[in-house]
């Protein structure tokens, strides 16, 4: 089968479109023809690696290929023997490593049944995404009916999902996101819009129940600043000097009144997935898909996603 690897760190460059051997599923797997995939900012991050460490690897033996790609949608193959939950011909979405593939075996409980209505693209552009964005709301920044929320980054993978997702818990949502994309934050549900070109939320003198940068760029302390009494600020993705202040100086500013800073990275589940899958089918969430590349451009497709301007999720289809 066709598979995209990489034997080295560094940019999309690297990667390779090679033939390997089909993969067997272990016990509690199963084997996905897959039919779509996508990209996230986690695979460039995986992809470029520590290179110095790499190379020094490398004189030691023959270099081992990795297998990037986590979000897929495809259908079930074949099951290992401890598997209950699918069976051959199931259309199915979810994660697994190395899922830039033809096929690819994936944990029986990192994946839920994909609804008839919902494409296989549209399945794809949810895992990694929408439960970052689930997660942040629900379990970091325990999102509640009424509550002002602040989606800033609302117009990437995260930020798109984020919107929808904060509206279906019937709060008031605020977006923030370049000028090209205020009306597709609008159409996404969001009660205002606040346009960054134009307007520095941080020094307007709203107050939020609930921020949840998607992409941060402002410092802690300004998220802080314009935090409620007991609000909180979840950070989950954004330039570096934001995520290590979010790393390093949250827990410390955490235990300063009752404001909070939280970060995290999400954990795929079946439970979340099937959740999900349930507001696709509601009506409360649709994917919003910017482009689509062969197997053969996920290098391509990559780079277009580190230049930072994609609008909502970036889909290989295979």
């Amino acid at each position: 089968m066709k598979a995209i690897v990489h034997y080295e760190p560094g940019s999309p460059e690297v990667l390779r479109c090679e033939e390997i051997d089909m993969p067997t599923p272990g016990e509690n797997e199963v084997l996905i023809r897959v039919r779509a995939a996508a990209v996230n900012p986690l695979d460039l991050s995986l992809m470029k690696g520590v290179p110095f460490v790499s190379r020094a690897l490398t004189r030691l033996g023959k270099p081992t290929p990795k297998r990037p790609g986590r979000d897929l949608a495809g259908v079930v193959e074949a099951v290992g023997r401890h598997v209950t939950l699918f069976k051959p011909g199931d259309e199915v979405f979810g994660a697994a490593r190395g899922a830039f593939a033809e096929s690819v075996c994936a944990r029986q409980d990192k994946l839920a049944p994909k609804p008839a209505g919902m494409s296989f693209e549209e399945a794809a552009a949810i895992p990694v995404a929408a439960i970052t964005a689930l997660q942040g709301l629900r379990d970091r920044g325990h999102i509640r009916r009424g509550r002002k929320v602040l989606i800033d980054g609302a117009s990437g993978g995260v930020g798109t999902f984020a919107v929808q997702i904060a509206k279906s818990f019937d709060t008031e949502v605020v977006a923030v996101c370049s000028t090209r994309n205020v009306d597709r934050a609008r159409s996404l549900g969001a009660d205002r819009v606040i346009d960054y070109t134009r307007a520095d939320f941080t020094r307007d003198g709203q107050r939020f129940d609930l921020i949840l940068a998607a992409n941060a760029y402002h410092s802690v302390f300004e998220y802080r600043r314009v935090l409620a009494p007991d609000g909180v600020f979840v950070l989950v993705g954004g330039g570096s000097a934001s995520l290590a202040q979010a790393a390093l100086l949250g827990p410390v500013l955490s235990l300063l009144g009752r404001k909070k800073i939280r970060f995290f990275i999400a954990r795929i589940n079946g439970g979340d997935l099937v959740i999900l899958k349930d507001l696709f089918v509601a009506g409360k969430m649709v994917p919003v898909i910017d482009r689509r590349y062969p197997l053969s451009g996920v290098a391509d497709a990559l780079r277009y996603l580190d230049e930072g301007h994609a609008q909502g999720k970036v889909v290989i289809t295979v």
